[in-house]
């Protein structure tokens, strides 16, 4: 047990690095053609709805709530 959860941690650390090097060249690469503020406005549109979809929700439950 002791050998497969050392053999599995050694391999995610190795992936990782792998992942992260691999993230760099990509980011990288997006921010030289100009593509990372397109990636960086749909991002912050998705996570603008979401907010705004749970503010919508929070003003329902509360006149959910004191209509009870």
């Amino acid at each position: 047990m002791n050998r497969i959860s050392s053999f599995l941690l050694s391999l995610i650390i190795l992936l990782s690095f792998s992942f992260e090097a691999q993230a760099q060249e990509m980011a990288g690469g997006m921010r030289s053609d100009g593509k990372i503020y397109v990636v960086i406005f749909v991002l912050a549109t998705i996570f603008a709805g979401i907010f705004a979809f749970l503010v919508y929700i929070e003003r329902r439950l509360k006149e959910l709530e004191s209509k009870k």
